[in-house]
């Protein structure tokens, strides 16, 4: 069921009445059911799997938390994770360990012939499997207390609003929010539904309209040269930005129409100065998770500068690899991770300039610029189309002019319709880094809020891309 689906536009609203029209003592219930159904909507087989994982998660939790001997807690707690990790591992990324595997040692003259099992990836199992790890983390460090009630932490789990594609939430965010009792707040409500209302507009209306061009250009790279080219690069780095966090900021609308509030997990990332600040303001949610416990548990900065190098690269390495069995995504977490070690080692040099405002617009473009080239490497289907796209796609740029219109295979009111959204996508996030802009436009005149909310609508009604498109970050 996506949340771009008319099916979720009926899901949605039964469970909103229903949540808000029975006791408190049963809301958990309806959300754990109403969670279990949204995920067997894609897969019914697929649910024995969060299960297992939420099960294992939970009792180990418990027994660390009765274990007065620490060598005993951190073996329950590793073979917990292993376990977690293990289904992961199975789905993920089995059949890519076989594959690399067999390639290495056909390097010393031993050929193998692999043999992968067909394996359809469960939607969001990266997202589930963090958040019990993190769960049982905090347990044994002491941080929380474990949940002795099944129900409650099966709820925190399978959370539908955010159990496909984040945020990663902690415990101590969402559990409690769970069991407290909520009553129903107007404002609330009309919070949540503006912010489904942009997260839709920018998953429809932008990222699917542009899919359609990159899909495309990446379909026949050989066809496409030049502008085609660096057109669907900046197009691919606008698609993945409007396609998940539009989905967190639905996922993020849902739980506020039930009175609980998602950790925000994207704060206008295009307008960084720095890598650093760029991986602060995107995916927020996953750069904290490997933060605390990955790069601050083997050393983090702690240690020297050589080792803190290396663990920061790390890092972007397991990172890039969380996104998928491909070395595409290592390579891609690997530059990222490389860039902030070259950015740690040059800033020092131009501290003394970086208040001046044309070396802010400078930072910005370099940044920009990087996070673009960087995404090649995220959407190309292997090592050799990304470096194809990045060596190919400033050939002739300076005829851009010959590319417009059909050419392009875009209408020139394409183009206009598209440049008209950016522009007010740009403005969002530009307000953004100030201020809630959907709080701020509440506090506007009605007429200004009816227009701004009418616009949106009827745009979504007439120039939303036709059919249901999966979100990006479900393969995932």
């Amino acid at each position: 069921m996506l949340f771009n689906s008319f099916s979720y536009a009926l899901f949605l609203p039964v469970v909103f009445f229903i949540y808000w029209g029975i006791p408190h003592k049963f809301r958990w219930l309806l959300l754990l059911a109403s969670s279990y159904y949204f995920y067997m909507s894609w897969n019914v087989k697929y649910v024995i799997l969060i299960f297992f994982t939420t099960a294992i998660s939970f009792f180990a939790a418990i027994l660390i938390e009765n274990e007065q001997r620490n060598r005993n807690k951190k073996a329950i707690l590793l073979v917990a994770a292993i376990l977690c990790l293990g289904v992961l591992f199975v789905f993920k990324y089995l059949n890519f360990t076989i594959s690399t595997f067999a390639e290495v040692v056909s390097f010393v003259g031993i050929k193998l012939s692999p043999q992968t099992i067909k394996l359809l990836l469960p939607v969001g199992i990266s997202f589930y499997t963090f958040q019990t790890i993190s769960y049982i983390t905090d347990v044994y460090r002491g941080e929380i207390e474990a949940e002795h009630n099944f129900g409650y932490y099966a709820t925190f789990i399978s959370f539908f609003p955010q159990l496909v594609a984040g945020p990663i939430e902690r415990t101590n965010n969402l559990l409690p929010q769970i069991k407290t009792e909520h009553f129903f707040d107007y404002d609330n409500a009309s919070y949540g539904l503006k912010r489904i209302l942009w997260g839709l507009f920018k998953k429809m209306c932008i990222a699917d309209a542009i899919a359609f061009y990159v899909d495309s250009v990446y379909a026949s790279l050989d066809a496409n040269t030049g502008f085609h080219l660096f057109l669907a690069v900046i197009g691919f780095s606008i698609q993945i930005y409007c396609d998940f966090s539009g989905y967190s900021d639905i996922a993020i609308g849902t739980a506020r129409m039930l009175g609980i509030t998602l950790m925000e997990n994207f704060k206008s990332p295009y307008y960084s100065k720095s890598i650093k600040e760029f991986w602060s303001r995107w995916h927020i949610s996953l750069s904290t998770w490997f933060r605390d416990y990955f790069y601050i548990p083997i050393g983090g900065n702690r240690r020297s500068k050589f080792r803190n190098a290396i663990n920061l690269f790390m890092t972007f390495l397991l990172s890039g690899l969380w996104h998928g069995a491909n070395w595409t995504f290592i390579i891609w977490g690997g530059i990222h991770g490389a860039a902030q070690l070259l950015e740690r080692m040059i800033q020092k040099s131009f501290k003394f300039y970086n208040r001046h405002w044309l070396y802010s617009i400078f930072s910005w473009f370099v940044v920009f610029s990087f996070c673009n080239i960087a995404w090649v490497f995220f959407r190309a289907e292997s090592l050799k189309d990304a470096i194809f796209v990045i060596s190919h796609m400033f050939s002739g740029i300076c005829k851009w002019k010959q590319y417009l219109g059909n050419k392009s295979g875009l209408e020139y009111f394409e183009y206009a319709k598209m440049l008209f959204v950016l522009i007010i996508l740009a403005g969002y996030d530009l307000v953004s880094l100030q201020k809630d802009v959907i709080l701020w436009l509440g506090e506007q005149k009605i007429v200004i809020r009816w227009i701004v909310y009418i616009f949106l609508v009827m745009w979504i009604f007439l120039f939303a891309s036709v059919g249901e498109k999966n979100f990006l970050y479900f393969q995932f």
